[in-house]
């Protein structure tokens, strides 16, 4: 887990980090309650690089391999 959080750091995932912030910090200005979530949920993704931020799936299992010829 820790190797997830502090390795292969990308644009993408500082920028998911920022607007999960960002929308957790103005969802409790506004008192929106369930926009905290929903920015958590985008800073969570960007801090433990999941879903799309991570530029690939959890656990490679979307990776295409190339076939190889017999």
């Amino acid at each position: 887990m820790r190797t997830r959080i502090l390795r292969n750091w990308t644009f993408r995932r500082g920028l998911f980090i920022a607007l999960g912030v960002f929308v957790i910090v103005q969802s409790i200005m506004n008192q929106q309650w369930l926009g905290i979530a929903f920015g958590s949920y985008f800073a969570a993704m960007g801090l433990f690089a999941f879903g799309c931020a991570s530029g690939n799936c959890v656990g490679d299992y979307c990776e295409i391999k190339p076939e190889q010829s017999k």
